[in-house]
């Protein structure tokens, strides 16, 4: 594909994932797509067939982007604490964002039929994210930053606690003090005291 077209199914992806956050997954349709992109049916369909084919792409795209983040500073070497308080922080804010949270949708999108049959393509995800924090935790604990923890508890702990409040979030009010709270223990779980 060349650089205009990928561009453009990059700008599709971007503003269908404002949509999907908004209202769900099975509530957004290729017309509400090229409403907010601007492109004619024929346009948008020369890139994707339906919101599956583009929400699965913005699913993996986010899991792809995070993978690389962690592997490309443990790369340079650079302090796991460091990187750790970076995605805690991050993941603090992404908590109590009930515009921005893709929660709702990730959930709707795997719980259809044919998403949900054979293969679980969530259960991919959440393996392939293990793999990710596994060896991210690794790395710390080689490093003699962090604690030697069961990783398979931590990342669990991390990654439901993360999700749980994301899906609250979006149905009742969460204050900041909540994910604070609750980033704020793992780290204390995690990194050695000096």
């Amino acid at each position: 594909m060349n650089k205009r077209g990928e561009a453009t199914r990059r700008r599709i992806r971007e503003k269908a994932c404002l949509l999907f956050a908004e209202k769900g997954f099975k509530e957004v349709t290729m017309k509400d797509i090229c409403e907010i992109t601007g492109l004619s049916r024929g346009g948008l369909y020369g890139h994707y067939e339906n919101t599956k084919q583009i929400f699965k792409e913005i699913v993996d795209e986010m899991m792809n982007s995070q993978d690389e983040e962690f592997r490309s500073k443990m790369r340079l070497g650079l302090s796991a604490v460091h990187i750790l308080d970076d995605i805690l922080k991050r993941y603090q804010e992404e908590m109590i964002d009930r515009e921005g949270s893709l929660s709702t949708a990730i959930y709707e999108y795997f719980s259809i039929k044919e998403n949900a049959a054979g293969e679980n393509a969530l259960y991919r995800q959440y393996l392939a994210s293990f793999d990710t924090w596994k060896s991210f935790l690794q790395y710390g604990i080689d490093r003699k930053e962090f604690y030697p923890v069961d990783i398979p508890a931590v990342f669990d702990l991390i990654i439901f606690s993360y999700q749980g409040v994301r899906m609250y979030s979006r149905l009742m009010p969460v204050s900041r003090e909540v994910p604070e709270r609750m980033m704020k223990e793992i780290r204390n779980l995690l990194v050695r005291k000096e």
